[in-house]
């Protein structure tokens, strides 16, 4: 058995029991939109390697989370919402937030730069981070 695929099971037999369906869980990327924009001009493979490696990140630090085990056990079934953040201000405000609020998440600096490029959330149900990232549309 996969590690951590236990206490995966055992959360879907506590949410079976409950009456809910299975949780339906979701990994959430803000990404910076300015950098793809005069003066950065990032190519669009620049930004999605950005988005990659948060997201990477993100599900290797929290690899043993009952939600991130779950997540990764049906991998044609991932769920993922890559959302735009207009400046490196507003995403490293976004990041104190969810610190503050206990959120797991990964804020992804591109290196040696130390430019905030993404933040990623560990897979969560989305009812639990909404209210931290409605503000936030979806990235075009």
């Amino acid at each position: 058995m996969h590690r951590g695929a236990g206490q995966a099971f055992l959360l879907g037999r506590k949410m079976a029991a409950s009456g809910a369906g299975p949780q339906i869980l979701v990994q959430y990327l803000v990404l910076r939109k300015d950098l793809s924009q005069a003066p950065f001009s990032w190519p669009s493979g620049a930004l999605v390697a950005q988005a990659c490696h948060a997201a990477t990140a993100a599900l290797h630090i929290h690899r043993d989370h009952p939600h991130t085990v779950a997540y990764l056990q049906e991998l044609g079934r991932m769920r993922k919402v890559v959302l735009e953040a207009p400046d490196e201000t507003t995403l490293k405000d976004l990041a104190e937030t969810l610190q503050q609020k206990n959120i797991d998440h990964m804020l992804w600096l591109e290196q040696p730069e130390n430019i905030a490029t993404c933040i990623a959330l560990r897979p969560y149900p989305k009812e639990e981070v909404n209210q931290y990232l409605k503000k936030f549309r979806l990235f075009k």
